[in-house]
Formats: C-alpha cells, sequence, structure tokens
C-alpha cells in the first residue's frame, strides 16, 4: 500500500505566462529542468517563441519543451500542441548543429494537430481581408489549424501513420477552395515553396517516438515521475479569459494543461506564474498601461523587447497588477516568479497600476472589455538605480528592490519566489 500511496501524490507541476506573453518562460523551464524527469509543452504552436542563454549562446525553442538542454529528461510535445513539420524541422537541425541529438528524449502525442502548408496561407488572407481590425496574427497557421481541429477537420501526427497523402490531399483541396473562392487569393507559388519544406518536415517527425501522450505521461506519474508542464503565449493571450478577440486560439491557462496532456485537474501540483517587473504586449489589443513616450521606448531598449519569434517590436508599460491579479485566479497561481527585474535598474520612480477608473467607477477586477474609456490608476515607489546584473544572492538586493517586491506579494496575496536579474541561467535567484 505504501507505493500506492506514493504513486498518486505524484503531481504535475505547471509554468505559465501571467500577462500577455513573452515573459521569459523558456529561460524558467531551463532553471527549473534539473528538478523534474519529465517536461512538457501543452499547447500552441511555433508562435511561441522560448528564449534560453547559457555558455553565452542564445538558444529559440518554438516547438520543443525548454527542457532539451539538460540532459536525459523526457520531453513531450503534447496532444494540445499543433506543429508546423518545416518549422519542426528547421528546429531539429538547429539543435543538431550544436551537438543536440533529441530522437531518444523527446516523445510527440500521436493527437498533436499539424499545420499545413495551407493553413498558413489562410492565416495570411484572412489577415488582409481584415485591414485595420486585424488582430496581429503571427500568420504561422495557427488559428487556421486550431479552427480545423474544433470542426473536426484536422490532421492529427497519427495521421501520418495511415492513408497519410490522401488524408492530406483532400484537406488542402479544401482549403484551395476557400483561398480561390472566398479570399481571392493567389496562393500557387507559396504553396509549392511550402510543400517542399513540409514534407521534408513530415519525414524528420518519423524519426521520433510518436506515443498516445495521455497514457505516456499518467504511467510517467505512475512510476513516481516528477512532471512540469511548460506554457506558451500568456494568459492575457487565453482564448477565453484573455482580452478577445486580441488572443491566441488555445487555452494557455493551467486548466489548459489538463486538455493539453490527459491529465485530471487533481493531479496539478504547483502553479508558478511568471511576470515581467513590467509589462509588454506584441500586436493588436488593449493595453491599458501602455507607454507611448520615451519611458516606453526606454523600456523596449533596454529589455531588447523585440519578438524572438517574429522579430516586431513590444509595446511596452508599467506592471498592471489588475490584470496580474485577474491571472493569478485564473490560474490558482502558488508561487510568483518576477522576470528582467534589471530593465528597470535607471528609473528615479517606478509606476504600478493598483486599480482601473471605468465609468467614473474604481475597481480592481479585470472588465470583460477594455477600451480607451478604462484608465489605470498609479502607486509611485522609488527606484533602486543600481545595476542588479551582477547581484547574485538576495541580500544583495537594494532595499528599493525589495520594497517594490513587498508592495506586490502584499497586493497580490501570493509570495514571489524567484527573481531574475538577467538573460542568463546564472542571473536567475531563489528567495
Amino acid at each position: 500500500m505504501s507505493n500506492m500511496k506514493k504513486n498518486y501524490q505524484m503531481k504535475v507541476d505547471v509554468l505559465l505566462g501571467l500577462q500577455w506573453g513573452d515573459e521569459g518562460k523558456g529561460k524558467v523551464v531551463d532553471v527549473l529542468t534539473p528538478r523534474y524527469d519529465v517536461i512538457t509543452r501543452f499547447q500552441g504552436g511555433p508562435n511561441a517563441g522560448h528564449t534560453l542563454e547559457f555558455n553565452n549562446i542564445k538558444h529559440v525553442l518554438h516547438t520543443i519543451p525548454s527542457g532539451i538542454f539538460r540532459g536525459d529528461k523526457i520531453n513531450i510535445i503534447g496532444n494540445g500542441v499543433v506543429i508546423d513539420p518545416s518549422i519542426f524541422k528547421k528546429e531539429i537541425q538547429s539543435l543538431k548543429n550544436i551537438g543536440f541529438d533529441l530522437t531518444k528524449t523527446l516523445y510527440i502525442s500521436k493527437k498533436a494537430h499539424l499545420i499545413l502548408p495551407t493553413h498558413r496561407l489562410l492565416d495570411a488572407a484572412s489577415e488582409s481581408a481584415k485591414g485595420d481590425s486585424k488582430i496581429g496574427s503571427t500568420l504561422k497557421g495557427i488559428g487556421p489549424t486550431y479552427r480545423d481541429k474544433i470542426g473536426r477537420e484536422g490532421l492529427r501526427v497519427g495521421d501520418i501513420l495511415h492513408n497519410f497523402e490522401e488524408k492530406y490531399r483532400a484537406r488542402v483541396d479544401q482549403h484551395i477552395e476557400l483561398l480561390t473562392k472566398f479570399y481571392n487569393f493567389d496562393y500557387k507559388q507559396a504553396l509549392q515553396d511550402y510543400e517542399k519544406q513540409w514534407f521534408e518536415g513530415i519525414e524528420v517527425i518519423k524519426q521520433f517516438q510518436l506515443v498516445d501522450s495521455e497514457h505516456f505521461i499518467n504511467d510517467l506519474l505512475l512510476a513516481g515521475k516528477s512532471v512540469i508542464a511548460e506554457g506558451a503565449q500568456g494568459t492575457m493571450l487565453d482564448i477565453d479569459f484573455g482580452s478577445y478577440p486580441f488572443v491566441t486560439s488555445s487555452n494557455t491557462i493551467a486548466a489548459g494543461a489538463c486538455t493539453g496532456l490527459g491529465i485530471a485537474p487533481g493531479k496539478i501540483g504547483k502553479v508558478y506564474g511568471i511576470f515581467k517587473a513590467y509589462c509588454t504586449r506584441v500586436g493588436s489589443g488593449p493595453f491599458p498601461t501602455e507607454l507611448l513616450n520615451e519611458t516606453g521606448d526606454t523600456l523596449r531598449r533596454i529589455g531588447n523587447e523585440f519578438g524572438s519569434t517574429t522579430g516586431r517590436p513590444r509595446r511596452c508599460g508599467w506592471l498592471d497588477l489588475v490584470a496580474l491579479r485577474y491571472a493569478i485566479m485564473i490560474n490558482g497561481v502558488t508561487d510568483l516568479i518576477m522576470m528582467k527585474a534589471d530593465v528597470m535598474d535607471q528609473f528615479e520612480t517606478i509606476k504600478i497600476c493598483t486599480s482601473y477608473f471605468i465609468e467614473g467607477e474604481l475597481t480592481r477586477n479585470f472588465p470583460n472589455e477594455i477600451d480607451d474609456g478604462v484608465i489605470p490608476v498609479y502607486e509611485e515607489l522609488a527606484g533602486w538605480k543600481t545595476d542588479l546584473t551582477a547581484v547574485d544572492a538576495i541580500s544583495k538586493f537594494p532595499e528599493a528592490l525589495n520594497r517594490y517586491i513587498l508592495f506586490i506579494e502584499e497586493f497580490l496575496q501570493v509570495p514571489i519566489t524567484i527573481v531574475s536579474v538577467g538573460p542568463n541561467r546564472s542571473q536567475t535567484i531563489e528567495r
């Protein structure tokens, strides 16, 4: 009985972003990975760009879990992820070039959906048709792929093993009809270019271990293995709870780990919520604390706030505790992790949004819809005016930084257990 008790106590810890994405999830997973046996991705696609930096080399992962740089850990791409074979092939090749062979450590769910070349074309056609009201898509085909999934017309990794050419051609023909008759979109040359790389990517996927990941993960838990689930994008981009319609196409929240991996809600353990010491957003959509001034430009420059997938400049603003409090509630966050504290080193004073002024009333509740009528209300704190990048212990934190952290903790009622003061592994300090 003692062994059974131990097995049933194993939980899946979840690590996810609490803002509009780009919070630094990849780096934190890489730091936490030594404590886990298994690292998983549970949603999103190659619109994610998880940047890890160590040994003075920068690595950007788009589809593969961020634990692959830690030796013989098991890495799983879950059923909730959508995979572009051509991007996957490039990612695998770039890792091979620096000495990482993942064929023994990376597992792919047979239920993960495939991004077809025509999904990318549909994405471009749809954004073009929206004109000024476009979402700000990364044009990777993510939305159209999830749309086909919900419409029960998608192709999955497991389909590669059974009558694949026939299934592929039938779906592509349907997409071509849409591109031609609905969007009047010129697709022929682009499709030809995409397809060659895409089918080469399919051959690369075949080299990996394709598994029924829901059984695989639950069997690992029963065997006493520790698992961490890595989210992509951020809570405020969740299809249900984000700033709709300027959101991604999947559930980025902790509940998404259940559906994106096939684990029961009772199997969720710790929920690590990652946030920047300020806010950023890529693409269109509401952003209450956005700074369209020199301060915003300074944050972007010092923080190097350009998308790791698209290179697009990120919009920057002060920390928004109203949105952060909402994200913590939705996810059941147990531990907070604050990233990029060093980006704030040069400011004399730092503002933090603690409520919104909407239609004549103050509120700390995140509203259903955000428009120009939402006015952020700020508290002002003293800056620390200290170079944090050389700080290697909590005891060396300047007092103004300690006050900043304490203010956030008291407002949110969740402890900040890790503070990042630079891009490298070694610049991640536990409290």
